[in-house]
């Protein structure tokens, strides 16, 4: 029985968008220090919310970067 319509995907070159993210967010060196502070808030904690922001925006560009057109 095939499987008419399912089309498998492969590897692209957008999904290394996944790696910035990833190093950014898994890497202490870069985020591990309190100043300077942004609203009272410390470096830390701002750095790793900004983060969410870039993984959304990211998440975003690949997907509709590497979605099929149908």
């Amino acid at each position: 029985m095939k499987d008419r319509g399912i089309k498998q995907r492969g590897w692209s070159w957008w999904y290394l968008l996944f790696l910035i993210q990833f190093v950014a967010a898994l890497w202490p060196p870069f985020y591990n220090k309190a100043e300077p502070h942004l609203a009272g808030i410390p470096y830390f904690y701002w750095y790793q919310m900004l983060w969410v922001i870039i993984g959304a925006v990211l998440t975003g560009i690949v997907y509709f970067a590497t979605e099929s057109r149908q």
